[in-house]
């Protein structure tokens, strides 16, 4: 029986090299690779694989967050196998009901035994739908509500700030600005798609394709020209930031203009 696979690593080196390993399993069907939680989120929904070795360790939505997402939409939920660095994730890895768990670097010994086990899993396994209620259930855990933290790099240091600190980013010329409480820099990520993603937050909404706010930072609503408005916002400068035709209605609902 082919098992449909996926591997997910913000590493390239690390999904090449699982890539490799996973050759000598002719059971082992790759459909897919990713980079990101954001594109794991993508590539299990396009592709519905059988098993998704899955980085625990990647910038905003990490492994875990990946699997409360597809839980959160309902989505079907593969099997898993985390891949971290770090031995300390393991308990946390089969907390949330994970097939297995694999070291880096990879051994091709391990990756066997971790095949084997999924093998053994997929050909047992009861109730999806009772494995969704387990993974409900473990992923609503004080662990899971963790704050999201977001990497800015300002003046060569790469700080970490959290979200709710976030008040709002925007994008020019292809590179994100986050603007915080306390510091303004760049962010790595190449969207604000991708970092609305992971900021996981109803809390941060895009009024416009250039910026995405945090709605608890919104000082002041604005009336413009033409029945539009703008956005005053908490920051030292009071940034006006302009809502877009197509984002007026959200903002009427947002605050019952």
């Amino acid at each position: 029986m082919a098992i449909n696979t996926i591997i997910v690593d913000d590493e390239k080196p690390a999904r090449d090299e699982l890539a490799f390993l996973l050759k000598s399993f002719p059971e082992i069907n790759l459909i897919g690779q990713g980079k990101n939680g954001v594109e794991a989120v993508s590539l299990i929904k396009e592709h519905a694989p059988d098993l998704v070795f899955l980085d625990v360790q990647m910038p905003g939505l990490d492994g875990f967050g990946v699997l409360k997402k597809l839980v959160e939409r309902k989505m079907k939920v593969p099997h898993v196998v985390f891949a971290t660095a770090f031995d300390h994730y393991a308990v946390q890895a089969f907390e949330v009901n994970a097939v297995d768990y694999v070291l880096k670097p990879f051994d091709k010994g391990r990756i066997a035994k971790a095949i084997q086990r999924a093998r053994k899993v997929m050909e047992t396994e009861t109730s999806p739908a009772e494995r969704l209620e387990q993974l409900v259930s473990q992923l609503g855990t004080p662990r899971a509500s963790t704050p999201v933290k977001v990497l800015v790099k300002s003046q060569q240091r790469l700080l970490l700030v959290d979200a709710e600190e976030v008040i709002f980013a925007s994008i020019e010329s292809g590179a994100i600005t986050v603007l915080a409480r306390d510091v303004e820099g760049t962010s790595n990520y190449r969207t604000l798609e991708e970092l609305q993603a992971a900021l996981d937050s109803d809390a941060f909404w895009r009024p416009h394709r250039s910026f995405l706010v945090n709605i608890h930072h919104i000082k002041e609503v604005v009336p413009w020209f033409k029945a539009g408005y703008m956005l005053k916002m908490s920051d030292k400068k009071q940034t006006q930031i302009p809502v877009s035709r197509s984002q007026t209605k959200t903002l009427r609902e947002l605050f019952k203009l």
